[in-house]
């Protein structure tokens, strides 16, 4: 099987990574609330309120943290498409292969370097 041009994989990958992106940013910016600082008001909240507020706040920080690392290898899949370096593995050359792209196309490396 032969790789697909660099055309025809940024016509193919390039819309899809800019669509995630997008969706990233908007559920960073609809989930700013969530990681605010907790107020410790012991006048109006009970402890173990305080004690859940905090634990989801840790958990909308932690989600954001892992929503930013997506976000960087979304813009670094983008960064090789505009170089046509897409598709290629990183540490061998070969084509990673379009089955591969499609399940996570930020991926860098083929199958087998990936294994190694």
């Amino acid at each position: 099987m032969s790789a697909p041009s660099a055309q025809d994989l940024r016509d193919r990958y390039r819309p899809l990574l800019l669509a995630e992106s997008e969706a990233l940013r908007v559920a960073s910016a609809e989930t700013g609330a969530d990681r605010r600082p907790v107020e410790l008001d012991q006048q109006s909240v009970g402890r173990l309120s305080r004690m859940d507020a905090m634990q989801q706040q840790a958990m909308a920080a932690a989600q954001e943290a892992r929503r930013r690392a997506r976000t960087q290898a979304v813009a670094a899949a983008l960064r090789r498409i505009d170089e046509g370096e897409f598709g290629w593995c990183a540490d061998c050359g070969d084509f990673i292969g379009s089955a591969r792209l499609d399940l996570d196309p930020t991926l860098m490396r083929c199958i087998s370097c990936a294994r190694s």
